[in-house]
């Protein structure tokens, strides 16, 4: 499909307080100026056999504003530019909310209807799209690159933009409401622990005591909430891994940001056009095993691969951490139960859970709270098994607050079991944490 195909037809954002003559006006430029630019590149594309690149794509645009709107103020022709550089070559109307960093995700709810969150709130933002077929267009330029389709026969997508941000896509006939866009965005510079010490995600202590567990090479589980921050939690601990290690990392779109030079990253893939070809994230963990990780991270369990996450976390992989979804540490075991039933190895529910008990040293729970902000409320240890129950302990918890006074971190007073073993490594720990 060309570029003429896929051309805006409605009307551009304008000013506020623009005329009705004066949109008029705006809009016919923007359409002509638009055709022009979008014929151009058509026929040099076609000439060249390759796609005309950034700067040339502006001078092209630059040189059909001088030709149309030579008397036109130089911020308009600079606003109206740029509209056109996105609608052709980025994310549209989304490049605005991409651009603010104080938005940290964006939700697409039909061309009409375009919801932000920004410091936890979801808020309406005043940009929309024009038409659904533009709003199909975009989602098409972000799922393309990556080798993925979405169309009647596959209108769902998970994908993701060039700097990580996680990107959900769900079209007719599944959704009634038209195309349905979520981009969960990631911070340009990666966040650090103390940027979460100062957000109060949770206190110097317990970042003291994960930075000693990561580099004692425990092997952690975080678990938490959609939208609790586990992702973020787990690029912040994975920042403490000595960069002399091998490490690969598998998600089903890539959105760990290491920033350790030995990083192999690795990413599923869906099925094709004709149904094969799909490379799940099982699959790809059992391969791990054969590239000689130090470590291994896998972005999410949800399925099958727990089984093997926990055999390779068994089997010489320590320091491996992952995250799940669940409400407490408790649930987050239970579900790791469930989903190695469901590897299919018929395996018995002892047997389950004695793996688990071997393979994870310390659960930590994060939770998304009223106001929106993002906390720690719990980081436990696993400490073996009583009978067929796997026995773990709390290091640090959170108490809630009675509703007139603010909540709290707090150290239960008991010191991990762990302590010797992490002493071992040189990654020792102080008894005032835990007081």
């Amino acid at each position: 499909m060309g570029l003429l195909d896929r051309m805006d037809k409605k009307n551009p954002g304008v000013q506020p307080g623009a005329s009705v003559v004066e949109i008029d006006e705006a809009a016919a430029l923007r359409d002509r100026v638009h055709y022009q630019v979008v014929e151009t590149l058509n026929k040099r594309d076609e000439k060249h056999g390759g796609s005309t690149s950034e700067a040339e794509t502006r001078a092209i645009i630059d040189a059909a504003l001088e030709q149309h709107a030579s008397s036109m103020a130089r911020p308009e022709r600079n606003r109206i530019a740029i509209e056109i550089y996105d609608s052709i070559r980025g994310l549209g109307p989304l490049e605005k909310l991409l651009s603010d960093d104080s938005i940290t995700e964006i939700m697409v709810n039909g061309a009409k209807q375009v919801f932000i969150e920004r410091k936890g709130k979801l808020l309406q933002s005043d940009v929309t799209f024009y038409d659904n077929e533009q709003l199909l267009n975009v989602i098409d330029r972000i799922v393309s690159p990556l080798g993925r389709h979405i169309d009647e026969a596959n209108p769902m997508v998970d994908a993701r933009l060039a700097d990580g941000s996680r990107v959900n896509a769900v079209i007719a006939p599944l959704s009634l409401k038209g195309p349905l866009l979520t981009i969960r965005k990631f911070s340009s510079t990666p966040l650090t622990v103390e940027n979460l010490i100062d957000y109060g995600s949770l206190t110097f202590k317990m970042a003291a005591f994960l930075e000693a567990c990561v580099k004692g090479r425990l092997n952690i589980l975080v678990s938490g909430g959609t939208g609790s921050g586990k992702t973020t939690l787990l690029n912040v601990l994975s920042a403490y891994i000595p960069y002399d290690e091998r490490i690969v990392t598998i998600e089903d779109a890539a959105e760990i940001q290491l920033q350790q030079k030995h990083v192999l990253t690795l990413e599923a893939r869906p099925a094709n056009l004709e149904g094969t070809g799909q490379i799940t994230i099982r699959d790809l963990v059992r391969n791990a095993l054969r590239m000689r990780p130090d470590r291994i991270i896998v972005g999410e369990v949800r399925g099958g691969e727990a089984l093997d996450m926990l055999q390779a976390m068994n089997t010489g992989h320590d320091g491996s951490m992952t995250t799940g979804h669940a409400n407490t540490s408790r649930d987050m075991l239970a579900r790791l139960e469930t989903m190695v039933l469901m590897a299919g190895m018929n395996l018995p529910v002892a047997a389950i859970r004695q793996q688990i008990a071997s393979a994870i040293d310390i659960i930590v729970q994060q939770a998304r709270m009223r106001d929106g902000s993002r906390k720690i409320i719990g980081i436990s240890e696993v400490t073996g098994m009583e009978g067929d129950i796997i026995v773990t302990q709390d290091i640090f918890t959170y108490d809630y607050g009675d509703g007139r006074s603010a909540g709290r971190f707090r150290p239960t007073g008991i010191k991990p079991r762990c302590s010797d073993k992490l002493a071992t490594a040189g990654a020792g720990l102080k008894d005032e944490w835990f007081r």
